[in-house]
């Protein structure tokens, strides 16, 4: 008998990139609609954007492009981030859909609230730094210009500051999420997690320095929502961790009573 031809051996392989390739499209047309939608208020969204440096700017005195083509570029460049930003859901949709069928019953449950609570989490940290860590840090900026210096910031320097912000605190508020995972995994259990606290605390505190200005008042603001943060997801892997091995016991069979000598 024949063997098989190879085209039969390799179709499964070749569907799933065809899977990946169709989700991929699906996600760069979602950026795209997105972005096509927001194009036309590209300037009204950098003002917004903005609006915490403008607000602490000396009176006077405004922002600059130092580019040629900043006054279109980086409106344009921040629409598109933002097109991005907004485009996660569906992104994390079409990944999940691409490795729902490889998981178990028990993941899956597991799988959707995790995706929706790191999205709302990202979310959460782009607002937390925006209204809430940018005045601070502006404010603190705009105080200590020395004298006989204008305050006058680029517009694309100020775009890639919060971007790199927006990002940091983005991901700083999914440390629930990790440390959970981190736990469902058995790459660490609650106990370590519980014994490293104190270490924990202090590297709240090394971020918040490494991400904020050089004051105690604006990296309290970052460190202590991480650590807080770090204690939800501690929280919420001992209890699944604890319904796994109530689970397992339960499912295990009655041991037979020992044999009488």
């Amino acid at each position: 008998m024949s063997p098989l031809p190879e085209t039969d051996q390799e179709m499964p392989l070749i569907s799933h990139l065809a899977e990946l390739r169709s989700r991929l499209l699906r996600c760069v047309i979602a950026v795209l609609l997105l972005f096509g939608a927001l194009f036309y208020f590209a300037q009204d969204i950098y003002t917004i954007v903005s609006a915490p440096l403008r607000a602490y700017l000396p009176e006077g005195a405004t922002m600059i492009a130092t580019g040629v083509a900043s006054p279109f570029l980086t409106p344009f460049k921040l629409t598109a981030w933002i097109a991005f930003f907004l485009s996660v859901p569906v992104i994390l949709f079409q990944l999940w859909g691409f490795i729902a069928p490889g998981l178990y019953k028990h993941e899956k449950r597991l799988a959707v609230p995790l995706m929706a609570s790191s999205i709302l989490l990202f979310y959460a940290g782009m607002a937390f730094a925006y209204f809430l860590v940018f005045p601070i840090i502006f404010h603190f900026f705009a105080s200590v210009t020395p004298d006989g210096v204008a305050m006058m910031t680029d517009i694309n320097e100020y775009l890639s500051f919060i971007l790199t912000l927006f990002f940091a605190f983005g991901v700083a508020f999914e440390i629930p999420v990790a440390t959970f995972l981190l736990i469902w995994v058995g790459i660490v259990d609650v106990a370590t997690l519980r014994k490293i606290r104190p270490y924990v605390v202090i590297g709240c505190f090394v971020v918040g320095m490494i991400l904020t200005p050089p004051d105690i008042f604006s990296q309290t603001l970052l460190a202590v929502p991480m650590w807080l943060l770090f204690e939800v997801g501690l929280l919420c892997g001992s209890m699944i961790k604890k319904h796994q091995v109530e689970e397992e016991q339960a499912e295990q069979p009655d041991q037979p009573p020992a044999p009488l000598p």
